[in-house]
């Protein structure tokens, strides 16, 4: 077989580029830390200026020139238009039904994108202790729809979680509607490999768009069950020069700030 030529971006830019053109002008995102941040400020330096991005802290059209460290990171409290407290940002713009899309990740997911963040093995005695779900539960449930970024490996990618901390589609196409869940769930999960989106009969995800260089068999190789493929697969399209460019200067610009910061 012969190798496959290198790409000028590496995985991990390819998703965020991926995650980030998910995103319109006019969403309302819940933003986590990490890839989804870069994903958000990414769509909101490029093709969506006028996106209104929150963090889970209480910042609310926060506008940070580098990226976060933590939801307590003072960039998004000094370029927010507002700051409210974490019961009002729950209670009134989550709960209340304001946010359009939320961005999570997390250790594991499953075919159903059910998300884990909590423990890997048994509870009680487990193989290591996550950081937790933090407001992922509620984020789950309460914006109008999920986008999921995370990196894709039969580590990640396992047939069954060893806890559920963010609900997906539960077991299946009902399983939302069966809790009283109103919201449409995750609608896509977004990885180094290819995009999924939820199936309209079983609520499976299913891989839609394949990113350049992959194959389905590396697809099928870093998945924990036997992963669906759409009907019509799209090829992702390629990052453009711009998308890569700005994403670059932005991590350059974080790890910047961030060594201004220890000296």
């Amino acid at each position: 077989m012969s190798e496959q030529p290198e790409l000028p971006w590496t995985p991990t830019e390819m998703m965020t580029v991926v995650a980030a053109r998910a995103l319109r002008n006019s969403d309302v995102c819940f933003v986590g830390i990490g890839a989804p941040s870069a994903a958000c400020n990414l769509a909101r330096l490029t093709h969506a200026p006028g996106i209104t991005l929150i963090y889970e802290s209480g910042t609310i059209a926060t506008k940070p020139n580098v990226l976060p460290l933590s939801i307590g990171d003072g960039e998004l409290c000094e370029t927010a238009l507002a700051t409210v407290s974490v019961p009002e940002m729950f209670r009134y713009w989550l709960q209340g039904g304001r946010i359009t899309v939320g961005f999570l990740g997390g250790a594991q997911v499953d075919r159903f994108a059910n998300l884990n963040t909590t423990v890997v093995g048994p509870y009680d005695k487990p193989k290591v202790r996550l950081p937790g779900g933090g407001g992922a539960p509620e984020i789950a449930t309460s914006c109008h729809e999920v986008f999921i970024t995370m990196a894709q490996s039969r580590r990640s990618f396992v047939a069954r979680l060893d806890f559920i901390t963010s609900l997906g589609h539960g077991q299946g196409k009902g399983s939302r509607e069966r809790l009283g869940v109103t919201t449409k769930g995750p609608t896509r999960l977004i990885t180094d490999l290819c995009a999924l989106e939820p199936d309209e009969e079983t609520r499976e995800m299913t891989v839609v768009s394949i990113h350049p260089g992959v194959t389905r068999e590396q697809i099928a190789d870093a998945t924990g069950w036997p992963v669906g493929f759409a009907s019509h697969v799209a090829d992702t399209p390629p990052p453009t020069a711009e998308e890569l460019a700005v994403l670059r200067e932005l991590h350059a610009r974080t790890r910047a700030a961030m060594e201004a910061g220890k000296s």
